[in-house]
């Protein structure tokens, strides 16, 4: 009996051993996998001032994401486009994630019972005003271009202040409840300290 059992323990020994093994290989290919996603992310990004920045971002906000977005690339592609174009407003990329968790909870597809389209719930008149019919407010990058110029601009209207702003964006000039709503989606989720 006692050699049947020690048999028995080394065979599970065994077992545990290799099965530790293939799960090690399973998260080393996984990590690998994602190492070259985050290559090719980082090299399309053109927003970011160097490499090491553009890796530690997209790694922690992929993190945090991955709720809301739970396939890797298409995280990643989202992630780097917020950066692009709160860049190129001169808006912290993680304010303007937290307005999109707000507006839409990430969803492209997003329509308001107002007729506010896309991730940050773009009104479609702005299309009309700037003369560009055309522009597909649901396209992830036109959407993000729309709504971070207008967010900046009412940023700058309200000289830098951050409710008045928000509330401007949001057309609820004189409430709290959107802009706290907003800044408490970034301090809670995905404020980054600089």
């Amino acid at each position: 009996m006692l050699k049947h059992t020690r048999i028995v323990a080394a065979v599970l020994m065994g077992w545990l051993a290799v099965a530790g093994a293939v799960q090690a290989r399973q998260a080393e290919e996984v990590d690998q996998q994602l190492k070259a996603l985050l290559m090719e992310t980082v090299a399309r990004s053109s927003s970011f001032d160097d490499r090491f920045d553009a890796e530690v971002w997209l790694v922690d906000m992929s993190t945090r994401m991955k709720p809301y977005l739970p396939n890797e690339q298409e995280r990643l592609d989202f992630l780097r486009l917020v950066h692009q174009a709160a860049v190129r407003a001169d808006l912290k990329p993680d304010l303007v994630i937290a307005l999109i968790h707000a507006e839409s909870l990430f969803d492209r597809y997003a329509l308001s019972s107002a007729g506010a389209q896309g991730v940050m719930q773009v009104m479609p008149f702005w299309k009309h005003e700037l003369g560009r019919p055309e522009d597909n407010l649901i396209d992830l990058a036109t959407n993000l271009r729309y709504g971070c110029t207008i967010l900046k601009y009412y940023l700058d209207k309200e000289k830098g202040n951050l409710r008045r702003g928000l509330a401007r964006y949001n057309g609820s000039l004189g409430s709290q409840k959107y802009p706290d709503r907003v800044i408490d989606y970034w301090y809670s989720y995905w404020y980054v300290n600089e």
